[in-house]
């Protein structure tokens, strides 16, 4: 295409140009490595004590974007020939007329080449979202200084103006005196921009071109005491607005926040980061600056401690946590504190998960996935970080992990009655892989300080990696939808082994001394799907985990899933393992032949079937042994949005059509309406997805009941785990909003209704099948 027949050139790609013609310097050679942003995959420069893997070192040297000859040794303007020249380099290097939109890659050198321009953008927008945060910190200082000079300032006046009698020059100096704030000349007053001279000469001219008599001296005194007493009343009044309705609030509901100490959620419900203020930049090393271990570089810091070490145990780093613990809290008085105890088989687990928070799923937070229309093909976490690109994705994904869980949600939940929390997370917490587009490792210190928080409200806790590398069932809560990658295919084998390098940081990491009596269960990995995995080769590494966790010091339970391959069919598995216990997730609404049953009939299977399935499971002569059901929910339909995947339908409308999944096909799909009713009436989502609070008083009451025949049928085996606290909208999957309703127990060990009882008739009662 012609020059003038282009579209006029976007200031993104101006902006390219110049950088791209600053990257070559006048030797014609490339600029030095040191001048452009490392690779993004290590988070931090290599210790000066160790050299680099030669792997890593070689991926350095290799991405150096290729020698130019469209450099120049002069410092003149370049011709119109060379900017057309220029242009086509761009255009090498993957750069189109239009910001930010990508040309099809053409070989390595190019997409390397490519990498290093994006990784070198993205250091600029972290390099100036870290100087905007040392801007707040350093004017949240500055303000706090000016407050508390106009109170002293407004006391002082008063005092001295009783006390003592100042001449003209003594008046002066102690004005002055007083009004600094910063060293220097220039100095910063609220909104306006002032000199000390300026002032200073200022005084002198009132003295000299106005009446140098006492009386106004006089005058000028009162005026000023008087500018300073109203100064003083103000900034007292300011503090009693700001202090009596906080007061207030905290005596009429503790919402779990921290203390005056550390930093906490403002009312907006961004956090303040005010324990940053105790905090002098510069006491972080300029390696670590803009790193995981800058708190400068963090959303947020509430109820970390900032002080910086570069420490790891097991490779993971210990940043953020304090040195001090208190095991002596309790969940209830049920049950005994961390200190003490638990006595695992008799005393009955009573769990809840805290799901869609450090793995992302569609169904738990829409709001992710409806930003995009469906041919941008977002489906997942995998395709959310791609799509995001790293500076989007962590600046989303981090507001995420600060403000789905804070502190209350740990008071609520012993609130609620649970003694148990199965906090899922993925392996991206720990590390990524090439070609990995995840936010690597942020999600490391939030689940560090959600088990300080479990810890201070008593609450012990379940770890549950959640996706492992390759996706080990192919699912959407795995990370990555489609094939599974773990344990089968081409990378199958590596991505196991990766998988216990993984439990072998976090193993190392979770028997230090601080938590041996608050991690008391660990997952080795969330629902294999051992129907598409060779059985074999799953028990195999199962066995591997296991030695690899009890190696390093673990003695707590280990959890591992029943892979969907039948309880009966573990029966003599792992048989002579200690401290191992089968984990089971039993839901209604993934099996047509349970969908179809009626409201009665749904707590008849409960009570009936799920029942037997645990004393089953639980007798060694039968199944495998010890048992607890680490997911169930209230859901009696499959209509929550997004539940069977983004853009898929339900069973229960006969819209579920698995051909538009990735990797889809019409195996699993389900075209026909799938209801008690048999469609006569219309099988409808409607009255399932509204809003809880306006679900007739017999369905709540339903819902309650069937939480209880599920509570009650779990603890035959070792208790249970409800799926999950909440969710932006499916109401039926979230405990928090059944709780607000009415639709179960006021405590979670004190339900109301149990399997010995009868249940009701809910057709004769009104209650529609149908929905």
């Amino acid at each position: 295409m012609p020059p003038s027949s282009r579209n006029p050139e976007s200031p993104a790609r101006r902006e390219r140009r110049r950088r791209t013609h600053q990257r070559i310097d006048s030797s014609g050679e490339p600029a030095p490595r040191s001048s452009r942003r490392r690779d993004e995959r290590d988070p931090l420069p290599a210790s000066p004590s160790k050299s680099r893997p030669k792997h890593s070192e070689h991926r350095r040297r290799s991405s150096r974007p290729p020698e130019s000859k469209y450099s120049s040794s002069a410092s003149t303007a370049l011709s119109s020939g060379q900017l057309a020249q220029l242009d086509k380099l761009n255009d090498k290097l993957g750069y189109s007329e239009y910001d930010r939109i990508r040309q099809p890659q053409v070989n390595d050198d190019e997409t390397r080449a490519e990498y290093d321009n994006d990784r070198e953008r993205e250091q600029e927008e972290r390099e100036r979202e870290r100087e905007r945060r040392r801007q707040e910190h350093r004017e949240r200082k500055r303000r706090r200084r000016e407050e508390e000079k106009a109170a002293a300032a407004a006391a002082a006046g008063v005092i001295q103006d009783d006390e003592v009698e100042y001449d003209n020059t003594k008046y002066k100096r102690s004005r002055r005196s007083q009004g600094r704030v910063v060293s220097g000349q220039a100095l910063e007053r609220g909104s306006e921009y002032y000199s000390e001279k300026d002032t200073y000469r200022e005084d002198a001219r009132r003295r000299d071109g106005g009446s140098s008599e006492p009386s106004y001296d006089e005058e000028a005194r009162r005026r000023k005491r008087k500018r300073y007493i109203c100064i003083g009343v103000a900034a007292l009044v300011l503090i009693l607005i700001i202090a009596i309705p906080v007061g207030i609030t905290v005596s009429k509901k503790d919402d779990g926040s921290s203390s005056s100490s550390t930093a906490g959620p403002t009312t907006s419900g961004v956090p303040s980061n005010s324990n940053l203020d105790s905090i002098d930049p510069s006491s972080i090393p300029k390696a670590a600056q803009g790193t995981y271990l800058d708190p400068f570089d963090w959303y947020d810091t509430t109820d970390f401690n900032l002080t910086y070490t570069d420490e790891q145990v097991g490779g993971l780093y210990v940043m953020g946590l304090n040195s001090a613990w208190d095991d002596t809290t309790r969940a209830n008085d049920n049950v005994p504190p961390l200190n003490e105890k638990w006595e695992y088989g008799t005393m009955k687990i009573r769990g809840i998960n805290i799901g869609g928070w450090l793995s992302i799923e569609p169904f738990i937070t829409p709001s992710f996935f409806e930003q995009f229309d469906s041919s941008d093909g977002v489906v997942d976490e995998y395709t959310l970080t791609q799509k995001l690109g790293p500076t989007q994705a962590r600046s989303q994904i981090e507001q995420h992990y600060s403000s789905w869980v804070r502190e209350s949600t740990f008071k609520e939940m012993q609130e609620a009655g649970f003694d148990h929390v199965r906090v899922p997370f993925s392996y991206w917490a720990i590390k990524t892989y090439d070609g990995d587009p995840y936010v690597p490792m942020v999600s490391w210190r939030y689940l560090l300080r959600a088990i300080e928080w479990a810890r201070k409200y008593g609450l012990r806790i379940n770890l549950d990696l959640h996706g492992a590398p390759g996706s080990q069932n192919g699912w959407s809560h795995s990370g990555h939808q489609g094939a599974i990658g773990w344990l089968k295919g081409t990378d199958g084998a590596l991505n196991g082994q990766r998988t216990i390098e993984i439990h072998e940081q976090l193993s190392t990491f979770f028997t230090q001394e601080r938590y041996k009596n608050i991690i008391t269960m660990y997952g080795l990995v969330n629902e294999p799907r051992m129907t598409s995995l060779e059985v074999s080769t799953v028990m195999a590494w199962t066995q591997n985990a296991i030695d690899t966790v009890q190696g390093n010091g673990f003695d707590g339970l280990i959890i591992f899933g029943d892979g969907f391959m039948g309880l009966d069919n573990w029966q003599g598995l792992l048989s002579g393992v200690q401290n191992v216990v089968l984990d089971v997730h039993q839901y209604v609404i993934f099996n047509n032949d349970q969908l179809v049953l009626d409201h009665k009939d749904k707590i008849n299977f409960a009570c009936g079937g799920w029942t037997s399935q645990a004393k089953l499971s639980m007798n060694t002569n039968t199944g495998f042994g010890p048992t607890i059901f680490g997911e169930w929910s209230q859901a009696d339909t499959d209509c929550a949005e997004y539940l069977n995947n983004v853009g898929v339908g339900s069973r229960w409308e006969g819209t579920l059509n698995m051909i538009n999944t990735p990797g889809g096909s019409t195996s699993g799909s389900v075209l026909t309406p799938t209801c008690p009713t048999q469609n006569n009436p219309p099988c409808s989502c409607e009255g399932a997805n509204a809003d809880p609070s306006g679900y007739s008083d017999g369905y709540k009451q339903w819902l309650k009941m069937f939480a209880e025949a599920q509570m009650d049928s779990f603890e035959v085996g070792w208790g249970w785990f409800y799926w999950t606290w909440k969710t932006e909208s499916a109401a039926q999957w979230s405990y928090r909003d059944a709780l607000a309703n009415g639709m179960v127990p006021e405590k979670a060990y004190r339900p109301d209704w149990s399997c010995d009882q009868s249940i009701p008739d809910y057709g004769s009662m009104g209650l529609p099948e149908e929905y």
